[in-house]
């Protein structure tokens, strides 16, 4: 069913192309050139410079805007399923064998909505939204949490390559569609008891009296045949990439063709090693065949690049959050 797309340029392909061809290259890394004061001054001026900004964001970024799956945030909303099933981060219970379909859906609901449906601790998105609004950017990110977009990024330059928490699909392979869920998850975190604030925001009530059930009638199907319906998340063969990923796709593919040999930032914020091929890898490819472009790399104990570009990056160990304040 994928094929019907096949008039459209694939810029995931082309990306894990380009990571892939990277690995023939690259041997050992760098952490820069310079001071810390003199890499940021170098950043500076090419976010005011640079011709294009392709940002490629990864868990990292989501993490330092207080989007995190464990500790006090995990504790508040999920007590309940860790004193019960021994779960200790929203990560792991993603993939915990719940007991029945009821129990399952209360638990993506909550995972859904906390992570998608409000904003996060701090405005770290906010931040990089002020830093490029007027430059001519473009985001790829392997994030499923929608924060670009509330931070108001322009959807015309997103691409969200692994899905998104507010997408349904259904387990019959022939509907390669997505479904909006945003209404089903409010109406199953009310079911369990959950309360909304002053802002409209879901709450823990006062004495923490919330079920760790949906009515069966609220178990979410597939709107048009009835179906099951699992998350939209890149998890093998069965994602289902529908009109818009593929337009988003493709948007991405003809960004970097057109500015391939311009002077490009490849600004890459909290991508860690879980799937490095489709950003970080990728990024050092078209750095490397580009000596007008820059790449930068902004992460928290994990800022590093080739040896072979290092005297074209830009390497900054730190809080991503901490790092675009020294930048505004």
């Amino acid at each position: 069913m994928k094929d019907r797309y096949d008039y459209l340029p694939n810029g995931y392909q082309e990306t894990i192309e380009k990571g892939l061809n990277a690995l023939r290259v690259f041997r050992r890394v760098s952490h820069g050139i310079g001071t810390r004061e003199e890499q940021l001054k170098r950043l500076k001026n090419e976010l005011t410079n640079a011709d294009a900004i392709v940002i490629g964001a990864g868990a990292g970024l989501s993490t330092s805007a207080g989007l995190t799956y464990s500790g006090v945030r995990f504790d508040r909303y999920f007590f309940d399923f860790k004193q019960r099933f021994g779960i200790t981060d929203m990560y792991s219970g993603g993939f915990y064998p719940f007991p029945d379909n009821e129990t399952r859906w209360a638990w993506w609901a909550r995972h859904i909505y906390f992570n998608r449906y409000v904003n996060p601790p701090k405005p770290v998105y906010q931040k990089l939204s002020e830093l490029v609004k007027d430059k001519n950017y473009f985001v790829i990110t392997t994030n499923v949490d929608h924060q670009f977009q509330r931070a108001g990024f322009d959807k015309a330059r997103l691409f969200y390559t692994q899905g998104d928490y507010g997408l349904f699909q259904s387990v019959n392979r022939k509907l390669q569609k997505t479904y909006d869920n945003e209404e089903w998850v409010y109406k199953a975190m009310e079911a369990q008891g959950f309360v909304r604030d002053e802002s409209g925001v879901f709450t823990v009530p006062e004495d923490k009296e919330i079920a760790m059930r949906i009515p069966t009638e609220l178990i979410p199907k597939c709107p048009d045949d009835g179906s099951d319906v699992v998350m939209n998340l890149r998890s093998d063969d069965s994602f289902v990439e529908d009109e818009g990923w593929h337009r988003a796709s493709a948007a991405y593919y003809d960004f970097i063709k057109k500015h391939k040999n311009d002077c490009v930032l490849y600004l890459e914020l909290g991508v860690g090693s879980n799937t490095p091929v489709i950003i970080k890898y990728p990024f050092w490819q078209m750095t490397l065949t580009n000596d007008k472009a820059v790449y930068a790399c902004l992460n928290y104990s994990e800022a590093y690049c080739p040896e072979e570009i290092a005297i074209q990056s830009v390497c900054v160990d730190g809080d991503i959050g901490d790092t675009l304040d020294e930048m505004n």
